[in-house]
């Protein structure tokens, strides 16, 4: 069996958030800690609710929503940490010396970017980019860079 990296280096589309939600946390399964995952997509692409699967394949059941308004929130449980980190409102790399991300990358850890663009500079060279998108019939497409 294929792993979920090599199906979404192939390119994957998904008929539902369930489905898109499923490859996340199958995902998440194969992660090492210290990853970063950087969500390239339009507004509605699916990248909040990949964040939702990743977090259940960490093992975190909390609610995960967009921290739009927030722009970071940590998700934690049995000693793992989920940053996920919306980079929409910040206006580059600077801002987010401001908010000291990296105190909050306490391992085992994992970091999820939305908008990765906002803040090109400071994405690790090792991240895992992922491009989400719509197609016309509504369903999800997900590819890794």
């Amino acid at each position: 069996m294929p792993s979920v990296l090599s199906e979404l280096r192939n390119g994957v589309c998904t008929a539902s958030a369930a489905e898109t939600q499923d490859l996340a946390r199958r995902l998440a399964l194969e992660l090492p800690p210290g990853t970063v995952l950087a969500l390239h997509g339009d507004l509605g692409a699916g990248k909040t609710t990949f964040t939702q699967g990743l977090a259940r394949g960490l093992g975190i059941h909390e609610s995960v929503t967009s921290p739009t308004f927030n722009i970071f929130t940590l998700h934690r449980t049995e000693g793992k940490t989920l940053v996920h980190l919306d980079a929409y409102r910040l206006d580059g790399a600077d801002a987010l010396e401001e908010l000291m991300i990296d105190d909050f990358l306490l391992p085992p850890w994992w970091l999820v970017v939305e908008w990765p663009e906002k803040v090109a500079a400071w994405i690790p060279a090792g991240a895992l980019h992922f491009e989400l998108g719509i197609t016309a019939d509504e369903r999800h497409t997900l590819r890794l860079r």
